[in-house]
Parts: structure tokens; sequence; C-alpha cells
């Protein structure tokens, strides 16, 4: 047995995998080329969906502008800046690869839906051809090379050296074959590795062959609309793609950038465009490799790195010079949660298939139609006409931001589609700078919304056990949500009892029944943990039935729990669950009620001397846990005034309590001054610890050097904020602004920055180290941050080792340790004193039940 299957199925899946990674666009070309012979045998267009038809008709003319450029630039004397990036992969990969980047950014990006940033596009692109040339040049290089092929005449001039050099080519190609068809990917990769002497491309080459692979797609790729939108006229042949300039303000004065649009028709097309998609960073069908280096590790031959560093130099240079030995607990870490087998739950996703089929709008998925545009009123009146411009503004944003989310949701759907006939795979994971674990895929993987984790369970099943009815009773619960995840696991228990009925309901006919998964806080997650539910409540031993259910256990304000440990806080403690309750305590609530405390003395003032008493009394009866919650969560990251002012004004805004826009302004600011003050009162030892950290960054920063610090479990961590230069590069489509690190620090920044990227490190470091813990104990873990799964039967198991774990993490002297660092670093440099820590005995946290839950 292999990773759990019989060695010959593990070698088909390994075999299936390497094609996966190697030959993803050779195929996507393939099949591109076969439809065109299609087309001219048959004298007519295959019937495709209409995304699938653009593609094609875009295909070939890119294709042959692609090779005509090729034969250009090999002819040409004077040779285009992009030239020696151009030749490196045929014409038609290079075509499909060009494609189907831009129109996957056009999709998912930030800046709005149907437009990119040319320098993030072009970026990308020639990212994707350097990954695949790799792979290319290496099968490539190593074809038989024979001397019979040699051009007439040049035979006899062929030197013993030559003949020796294509004498090892060819042992070396016949023994990458070889291990390949041994599933011994490891060598291959070693052998590519020393082959492939090529130096990276850098990003000026990507931006450079990126820009230009863009401009030969606008000329090539054309669009009409349908033809019962044709009318009488001839048809309206118009680019799909154009390059525009678009202005934004910022707050240093307004910016001008290149951005790549596509034509309305494209974007209409997008959200159905996911299905049709080449992702070459799919979920892994065999268990990743294990980590061993910087880029050693996850993918077969995909390229990998252990931590996304996203071009900062110091930060890369780090980790590769640190000692393997010292990364060996965070390697551990990755390799246990990229073993993690998981698989599709095929009913939930039969059941979103029929909502998204039927036009969305059910448990949370977006409308799939577009809000009708108002019309413009026949009127000369100005006020009615501005009146109209600000709902069609609303209406296009609305439109804009549910395209987006249909695009997203198609993208999901795709990759479960192509999973989950698969008994199970993998998610690799790699790291960011500051220690936190991700899947490297992007797409659908349990970091993500409900849908994604609604979709996915445990490939392994684990029969419930008394304790594991129980808790997937609990977590039922907690998925409704609704205030019930507040309570005593007792009363949480209680409810799921009492709602019977209709988790049956829900189980049986999800959509023709009574609907009450749909009320849920996680819809998704919700019906899959009904399904289960019902199916163990109905068997005659439901404490042998098998579940796949992953069971969450969350830390409860987990930023503030690792502040109150640091700072041995009993009071904060108290409020984050550190400490054993009969029911959990709620720290949104807790500083909910002291606001509410500061606001009733101030109400009760007089208005003429007091200002504040008049917001008091406007907003006494609008305080809740829901008007503080963002703001205390983001307390611990660092959060301005300004920030808790504007959280607090958008909940304001959202419940249309305050109608005048200068009185809902004056009352944010009120809110956001006292929230901030209760939460000093509460949580006085993070705010010391919180102070400490960021006087030290100051004073390292002001030095002109980056805060760098190591984990505890040793892995190093240098902040990337650095004030960054513009390099100015000419391309073919625009002279693009690139930035580039300068050696000049970025003082503030690297202030602020420090107190959440530590504590985030820290709960990195929480989660690894529970991970790696659970499996020796057997148990299956998956982890996001502050959450942790494993299944039903196992979560006593799981809650007792993660308890041990933020112990034995905390008894370590952290912050002792740190400075010890920064003094030893900066040893001319003067530090503040270490804050003042409360008596808080670390080992209640073994005993309290709520502490994650």
């Amino acid at each position: 047995m292999v990773a759990g299957v019989g060695i010959s199925k593990y070698n088909s899946l390994r075999k299936k995998q390497i094609e996966i990674e190697t030959e993803a666009w050779q195929e996507a070309a393939k099949e591109y080329r076969e439809l065109l012979m299609d087309m001219c045998e048959q004298k007519l267009a295959p019937n495709l969906p209409y995304v699938k038809s653009l593609f094609l008709g875009w295909f070939e003319p890119l294709r042959n502008a692609i090779a005509a450029d090729q034969k250009m630039c090999n002819e040409r004397k004077n040779k285009p800046s992009y030239a020696p990036y151009l030749d490196h992969l045929p014409a038609d990969m290079m075509a499909v690869i060009t494609m189907h980047k831009l129109m996957g950014l056009l999709m998912t990006n930030s800046g709005g839906i149907g437009n990119v940033r040319v320098v993030q596009a072009a970026c990308q692109i020639g990212e994707a051809l350097e990954h695949e040339v790799r792979i290319h040049r290496f099968l490539e290089k190593t074809k038989k090379n024979t001397i019979d092929n040699k051009p007439k005449g040049e035979s006899a001039c062929v030197t013993n050296e030559q003949e020796k050099q294509i004498k090892d080519q060819q042992k070396l190609r016949k023994k990458v074959t070889q291990l390949i068809k041994k599933q011994k990917v490891k060598q291959v990769r070693g052998i590519v590795k020393e082959q492939d002497d090529s130096k990276p491309w850098g990003q000026e080459a990507h931006v450079k062959i990126g820009s230009r692979l863009m401009q030969l797609l606008m000329e090539t790729a054309y669009i009409q609309p349908p033809v019962d939108q044709l009318g009488d006229g001839p048809p309206d042949l118009r680019p799909a793609f154009v390059h525009t300039l678009k202005t934004v303000e910022t707050p240093k004065g307004s910016r001008r950038y290149g951005v790549i649009e596509c034509d309305p028709l494209v974007r209409k097309g997008l959200e159905k465009t996911a299905r049709h998609m080449v992702i070459p960073y799919m979920p892994m069908l065999v268990p990743p490799i294990n980590w061993t280096g910087y880029d050693k590790g996850a993918y077969l031959f995909l390229p990998s790195y252990v931590m996304r560093t996203h071009g900062a130099r110091q930060q890369r240079e780090a980790v590769k010079r640190t000692p393997k030995k010292q990364l060996d607990p965070i390697f551990e870490a990755l390799d246990t949660l990229g073993n993690t087998k998981w698989r599709i739950n095929k009913r939930v996703l039969g059941v979103i298939d029929r909502i998204w089929a039927g036009g969305g709008r059910t448990a949370d998925l977006v409308d799939r139609d577009d809000v009708p545009l108002p019309e413009e009123p026949d009127t000369e009146d100005e006020a009615e006409i501005r009146k109209w411009k600000w709902k069609l503004k609303d209406a296009k944003k609305e439109n804009n931001e549910r395209n987006s989310q249909r695009c997203d949701i198609e993208l999901k759907l795709a990759v479960a589609r192509k999973m989950k006939d698969e008994e199970g795979f993998y998610y690799p994971h790699n790291l960011d700078f500051r220690g936190r674990a991700y899947p490297m895929h992007p797409y659908l993987n349990h970091l993500g919304s409900d849908l994604c984790r609604g979709i996915l369970e445990f490939a392994e099943g684990r029969p419930l056990g008394k304790s594991g009815l129980r808790w997937l009773k609990i977590h039922l619960a907690n998925l409704y949500g609704g205030g019930v995840d507040k309570a005593s696991y007792d009363h949480r228990v209680d409810f799921t009892e009492k709602h019977l009925d209709d988790i049956f309901d829900s189980a049986d006919r999800p959509l023709e029944g009574g609907r009450w998964w749909t009320h849920a806080e996680d819809p998704f997650q919700c019906l899959a943990a009904c399904i289960n539910l019902s199916e163990a409540l109905r068997s005659p031993s439901p404490e042998t039935t098998i579940s796949h259910m992953p069971v969450h256990q969350d830390g409860s304000c987990n930023g503030l729990q690792h502040y109150a440990a640091l700072g041995r806080d009993t009071t904060g403690a108290a409020a984050v669950n550190l400490v054993g309750g009969g029911e959990p305590a709620d720290v949104y609530s807790e500083i909910a009620n002291r606001v509410k405390e500061i606001m009733q003395n101030d109400a009760e003032k007089d208005p003429a001397t007091n200002p504040n008493a008049l917001h008091a009394r406007l907003l006494i009866n609008q305080v809740d846990r829901k008007l503080v919650k963002q703001t205390v969560m983001t307390s611990v990251y660092g959060v301005t005034y300004i920030g808790a002012r504007d959280q607090i004004k958008r909940r304001l805004k959202e419940r249309n309590s305050i109608e005048d826009d200068a009185a809902m302004f004056a009352a944010s600011c009120y809110a956001a001054r006292t929230t901030l003050a209760a939460l000093e009162q509460m949580f006085t030892n993070a705010r010391d610890i919180m102070k400490w950290l960021g006087d030290c960054a100051k004073v390292i920063a002001s030095e002109n050097q980056p805060v760098q610090w190591t984990t505890p479990l040793g892995l190093p961590v240098v902040q990337p904020y650095r004030q960054l230069g513009r390099h100015l590069i000419k391309t073919s489509l625009q002279v693009l602004t690139l930035q580039r690190e300068t050696d000049k620090i970025m003082v503030k920044r690297q202030k602020t920055a420090f107190p959440p990227n530590f504590v985030h490190s820290l709960d990195g470091s929480h989660m690894m180290m529970t991970a790696v813990a659970c499996k020796k104990a057997g148990l299956n873990f998956a982890g996001v941050h502050d959450s942790y799964w494993t299944h039903a039967c196992d979560v006593d198991k799981m809650n007792r080792i993660l308890r041990e774990k933020f112990v034995e993490l905390y008894e370590a002297p952290i912050l002792e340790n740190l400075l010890e660092s920064f003094e030893k670093t900066f040893p001319t440099l003067k530090f503040p004193a270490l804050p003042g820590r409360g008596d808080f005995d670390l080992r209640e946290v073994l005993e309290s039940p709520y502490f994650f839950n």
C-alpha cells in the first residue's frame, strides 16, 4: 500500500498527476488543433458552447501571429527586447497560455470584473510561460539526437566531443524516460534542475514578453454579436480586448495606469468560461512531495516555493540561508497539512448545481440575473436626472459585483466537477512570510467560503462513536448560528434535538421541503451536517455510522487570546475563554456592555457643556455586539481610530437609523473613541505589549533596518516594508512602471505592522504544533489559522492536544527571547524595558472547555 491505496492504483494516479502538471497546456493546444481540423473537414463550426467557440476563434489567428513574430525575430538583426523569450515554446502553446491566463485574470481581478492592469497581466503571463518553458525545454533538450539527422556535408565535421555529448543526451533522456515510467519523480526533478542551467527570467522579462503576447491577442481576437442581435446592418465585428488608460484618485493625487478591458459581450461570457479554463495548480491526486528546501517540495513538476515572498528579496534569502534542520518542524507541519486527503461531497454539490441551474438566489448564492437598469426619465428637471444617474451608477456597480461573484462560483464549481469522481485529493501547503499556512491551489479549498467548505469533506470516514454523535450535534448548532453558537454545549445539543424534524426534512428534501438549512449562517455546511446527522440517527446503531464531516473548533477572538497569554492577563484571559466557565464568555458582548455604561454616563450630562451627551443619547439604543465586533476583532491587528470610525459608520449606515450624514459622522467618531477606550480598560496588558512591540520596531526601523525575528518553530521572518522605487520598462504595449524595493525602510509601516505580524507568527506556530501532534496521535487534521478541524469522533483528543500545545508555546519566554535577539542583532541600540505581566496561571487553559469551541 502507498498513501492508503494499492501500489498499482497509486502508480496510475501518479502518472495522471504527472500528466496534469506537465501536459495541461499541451493538451489544451492539441484540443484546439483537433477542433480546427473538425471545422475544416465539416465546413462548419462544431456545436460548441459560446466561450469555447470564442477561444477557438481566437486560437488560430493568435497562433499564426506568434509564429510570424517568432520567424521575424529569428531573421532580423536588430531584435526586439522580448525576442529572447519568444522562441522557447511552440506558437500554439504560447497562444493557449496567453488566452487562458488573461481570461482567468479578467474573471478574478479584485479591481473589477472584465478589466485587469497591464502590469499584473503581463507579469502573470510571462511567469506562466517561464514555468512551462522549464518543463518543455528539458523534454526537448534530451530528445533523441543522432548524427544522421545532420545536414549533408556536415557529418564529417562532427568531433568526438560532439559525438560524446549526443550520446550523453541520449543516455540521459533514456534514463529520465525510465525514471518517469517507474514514477521516480524526485530523481527526474533533480536531473531537470541540473540540466536547466538557465537563469530565472526576472520581472522585466516577464512584462516584456507578456505585453507582446497580449498585444498580439488584441490585434487578432475579434467578437461579433449573436445572429439574433444583428438586425439589418452588416456584422458588427469589433476587438474582443482593448488597451486603455485609467485614472485613479489616491491620497497623494491622481495616478494613471494601463488596463486591458474586454468587450461587454466577452464580459457576459466570462462566468461561463470557468469550465473551459486550464488550471495547472489543481489539487493533487497523490500526496505532495515532502518539503526539504525553499523550492523543493509540494507539486511533482510545477515550480513550488515554501514561502510566498512576493518579491521580497531579504525574506527569500533569509529562508534559503536557514539550515534545513532548523526548518524541519515547519516542513513537517506543512507535510502534515498537505497529506490530509479530501473528497467532494456529491450530495451537497448536486444541490448547489440545481440551485445554480435555477438562477441562484438561495442559501447566499448570488442571483444569476442582473439588476435591470433604471430608465432615463423624460424630463428637464436636473434633480430628477441627478437621481437617475445615481440609481444607474448603483445598478451598474451591483451588476459588476454580481458578475464577479458569479465568476468566482463558476471557477469553484469547475474544480469541484473535475474532482468529483476522484476517490480523494490533496492540497499542498506553503507559508506567507509570517508563517501562516495556506493551500497552494487557489479556488476550491477549505480556506474558502461556505460553498467550498460545504462541498469538501475528509476522504477517510470514521465511526462517530458516542462523543462524535454529540459533537456532530454541537457542530450543526454552531453552523446554524444566530446566537445559539454562543450558548453552552448542552444548550447547543438541545437546539439540534429540538429541530430534528427540520434536519430530516433538510436532508431528504433540501429544495422541495421547508428549506430550514437555508436560514443558517453557513447554509451549505449546515446542509452537509443535516445529511450526516440524519443518516446516523436513522441507522439502527448511530454510533457506528461512518462520518466524513470535518468538525471545527474555533478560537474565540484568537488574537486577544494570544495577547492575554503573552501578558498573563487575568481579566483579558477570562474575557476570551482562557479560563473555564459554565458558558462561553463573549468578548464582543462584554465590550458592548462597557461601551453602553460609558454612554449612559455621558447621556446624563448636560449637552450645553458636554457635546458627547447628544451623541450618547442618539446611540445608546444602537449599541450591541454587532456594532463593536469588527473593531474588537481588528484591535489586535492595530486598527486605528479612523479604521474603527469607518467600521462603526458602516454598521450604522446598514441600519438606516441616523439619516443626517453629519450626525452619522459625528456619532461614529464618538462611538469609535468609546469602543477603543472600553478595549483599553479590559485589555490593559495587551495594549502595553502592543505598544512595546511597536516601540521596539520604531527603534530598529529608525536605523533603516527591517524588523526581523524567528518564530518559536524556527522560521526566520523579515518584514518586507521598504520604500518602493519606480523602474520604467518600455514594452510593446506601453511604458510600464515596475515597483522595485529600495534600500529605504518605511519606518511607520514597520512599526504599525509589527504587533499584528508577530501575533500571526505565533498563531501560525500554534496551528503547526497542533497539526504535527495530531498526526502523531493518529488524527486527521486541517487548519485555517485559528480554526482546527478533525473527525467528530476525534474532537475530544484534538481539544486536549491544542490546549497542551498552547500552554507549551507560552511557557517559553517568548518576549524575553525576542528582546534578547534584538539586543544581540543591534548591540548599540537602546530598547524599552519589557512591559509588566499579570499573574494568570497558563495551565488553567487545559481545563477551559470554551478556549476553542
